[in-house]
């Protein structure tokens, strides 16, 4: 009867779940705060069998999990980065999988007049000229790179700026939390602003400069770095985030209405014999 008990109860855990394997992730804060992890990862297990551990940082963390072989892949957002991170062994390649776009945000009196920008260099001269509260991350996430690339883009030294100018050291959601409570300006990726739920007085102001273009791209670990990296589970997790099926969720993703991502990803061959 022991024996039967323990067959019936194997049966009833299901292939799927004796199959499962967790491999770990580090991917951007301003990923998690989209909501589309909640929305990918219950996909990826019941479809692949694998249960993805994501580490939530900042890409520049990201980047150094990925340097100690502390994860397996990471999903990131800062180019020169990850080519810098293939290019020194780390990973074994870069592979695009979706992209969005970064906007400014900032009280809807908008006095620094942002609104009435030409370009992203613009609101940002205007921010400085009128000394208006401005947060920014200041934690090496790739949003945070991506934000001192512009300042230097309209001439300004973030490092030098006044009082105006709030580094915080924090992710997107705490940033944004931050400059909600401060009624400041601040850069974000478009995902993490509207899946904000304190936006106070707070709005989009300034958006559809080419610049501003936000490419998250997956890079699996070199598995030099240990037989305990799980190249094979990262290889696997890659062919899903390129198939039809990824597209379909990542595309279809919308917060009121509005979608939040753009896959972009090079599709294997698989997936586009699958459509």
């Amino acid at each position: 009867m022991r024996k039967i008990t323990l067959a019936m109860a194997i049966a009833l855990t299901g292939g799927a779940a004796a199959h499962a394997e967790e491999m770990k992730m580090a991917v951007t804060t301003s990923f998690h705060n989209s909501g589309l992890a909640e929305v990918l990862l219950p996909e990826i297990k019941k479809d692949t069998g694998i249960d993805v551990q994501l580490l939530v940082v900042g890409t520049g963390q990201a980047i150094k999990l990925g340097e100690a072989g502390d994860v397996d892949a990471i999903l990131v957002h800062a180019k020169a980065a990850e080519e810098k991170f293939v290019e020194a062994g780390h990973g074994t390649h870069r592979r695009a999988i979706m992209y969005n776009d970064f906007v400014i945000i900032g009280p809807n009196a908008d006095p620094a007049g942002v609104k009435s920008a030409d370009d992203a260099a613009g609101a940002l001269s205007a921010i400085e000229a009128a000394e208006a509260p401005f947060v920014s991350r200041g934690d090496e996430s790739g949003t945070h790179k991506k934000e001192l690339s512009l300042w230097d883009a309209a001439g300004i030294d973030a490092s030098t700026a006044g009082d105006w100018y709030k580094p915080v050291g924090a992710g997107m959601g705490a940033a944004l939390n931050t400059a909600s409570g401060m009624d400041a300006y601040i850069m974000s990726d478009r995902a993490s602003w509207l899946n904000f739920g304190n936006k106070g007085d707070l709005a989009l102001l300034f958006a559809g400069d080419p610049v501003l273009f936000n490419q998250y791209a997956y890079l699996p670990v070199n598995p030099d770095k240990g037989d305990y990296i799980k190249s094979d589970l990262a290889a696997e997790l890659e062919g899903w985030l390129t198939s039809v099926r990824a597209k379909d969720l990542i595309d279809g993703y919308r917060i009121a209405g509005e979608q939040l991502f753009t896959f972009n990803a090079e599709m294997t061959d698989m997936s586009k014999a699958a459509e």
